[in-house]
C-alpha cells in the first residue's frame, strides 16, 4: 500500500543523530510512513547504525561519491513512494503529530506544498532551551505563500531566520510531473530553490503555524560559517532559477531585492575578508565599491554571527 508519508534524510557523518531522527520519523501517528536514509559517504557509524533499526519502513541508499546535500535528496525523491514527500534533516527530529497535521492541512486546502513553524531546541548550555523560529502571529499573517512573498522572505540580513529555513512537505507526484528537483550544485540554500522551482510551476504552498519540526542546536553547532563561494553558488542558483521561469511583477521585484541582498552580502564578505587580512587598500576598495557593506558592519555582532552561520557539521555531505 502506498505510503501517506516518504521521510527522505540525507545523511554524512551523522552517527550521533541518525538513529533519533529516523526514531522520529517512524513514530508518526495517524500516517503511514517510509523513511529514506541516504548516506552520502559517510566515514563514521552512520550506516551501521541506521542498519541496527529493525523496521521494514526503512529504506537505506549507500553513495559512492559525496554528492552533497542536494545529490543525496534527489536520491531519496527518485525512490518515494508517498504521496507526500517530507525532508528531514539528520540532526533533527519530528513531533508525532507533525505528518497527520500537515497531510491533513493540504487535502483540505488542496495544496501541494505545507510548511510549519520550527521549535528550534538550543541543547548547548546548561539547560536546554526552546522557542519556535518564527512564531505563531508571524506565520498566520502568512497563511498561504506565493512565489513573491516567498522570495521575498529569503533577503540576507533581513532576519535572523529566513522562509528558506522552513522544511516542506510537497506532494510527491506534483514533483515528478514538473520534473521538480534539487540543485546540486548548492552547498546551501537547496531547500529555497525547490521551494521556489514548485511555486514557479504553479504549486500552492499553505502554512500550518504551530511548530512540528524540531530544529536541534548542540556544542559545535555555529562552525558553517557562510563563505564567498557559498553566496556565488546561491547567486548562479538564482540565475539558474531565473533562466527556467518567466516571473510576473511582484515576483521580479521580490527577486531584484533578493539579488540585491545577495550582492551586499559578497561586498560585506569580501570587506571582512580584507580586515581580517589586515589590508587597509583591500579594505578601502571593497568599501568604495560597495558602501551597503560599511552598513552591515554596524549590526550587533552576536546578530550578525547568527545571521551567518549555520549548523554545526553538514547532514548531507560537506
Amino acid at each position: 500500500m502506498r505510503p501517506d508519508v516518504s521521510f527522505v534524510i540525507a545523511a554524512f557523518n551523522a552517527q550521533e543523530t541518525i538513529g533519533r531522527a529516523v526514531a522520529s520519523a517512524l513514530a508518526q501517528e495517524g500516517v503511514s510512513v517510509e523513511v529514506i536514509v541516504v548516506d552520502d559517504c559517510s566515514a563514521d557509524d552512520t550506516r551501521t547504525r541506521v542498519r541496527a533499526i529493525a523496521d521494514d519502513r526503512i529504506v537505506l541508499v549507500e553513495k559512492r561519491i559525496n554528492g552533497g546535500p542536494g545529490a543525496a535528496r534527489n536520491a531519496g525523491l527518485a525512490l518515494a513512494k508517498g504521496r507526500y514527500v517530507a525532508v528531514l534533516d539528520a540532526d533533527d527530529t519530528v513531533a508525532p503529530d507533525r505528518m497527520a497535521r500537515l497531510v491533513a492541512r493540504a487535502d483540505e486546502a488542496g495544496a501541494q506544498i505545507v510548511l510549519d513553524d520550527l521549535e528550534v531546541l538550543d541543547e548547548r548550555g546548561a539547560q536546554p532551551t526552546s522557542r519556535p523560529m518564527f512564531g505563531r502571529a508571524r506565520l498566520e499573517a502568512l497563511p498561504e505563500i506565493t512565489l513573491a512573498s516567498f522570495i521575498a522572505g529569503n533577503l540576507m540580513f533581513e532576519s535572523e531566520f529566513s522562509l528558506g529555513y522552513l522544511k516542506p512537505m510537497i506532494c510527491r507526484d506534483f514533483l515528478r510531473a514538473h520534473g521538480i528537483t534539487y540543485d546540486e550544485e548548492l552547498r546551501i540554500g537547496e531547500d529555497y530553490l525547490l521551494i521556489a522551482d514548485a511555486l514557479a510551476h504553479g504549486a500552492r504552498c499553505v502554512v500550518e503555524p504551530a511548530p512540528g519540526y524540531q530544529y536541534h542546536l548542540v556544542d559545535g553547532s555555529i562552525s558553517r560559517v557562510l563563505r564567498p563561494e557559498h553566496v556565488a553558488a546561491m547567486r548562479a542558483g538564482d540565475a539558474r532559477f531565473l533562466a527556467r521561469h518567466a516571473l510576473d511583477e511582484d515576483a521580479m521585484a521580490a527577486q531584484a531585492r533578493r539579488t540585491r541582498s545577495l550582492e551586499e552580502a559578497a561586498s560585506f564578505l569580501d570587506l571582512v575578508g580584507q580586515i581580517k587580512a589586515r589590508s587597509a587598500i583591500g579594505a578601502m576598495q571593497a568599501a568604495l565599491s560597495d558602501p551597503s557593506a560599511i552598513r552591515l558592519l554596524k549590526m550587533p555582532i552576536m546578530a550578525r554571527l547568527r545571521r551567518l552561520a549555520g549548523r554545526g557539521p553538514q547532514t548531507a555531505g560537506t
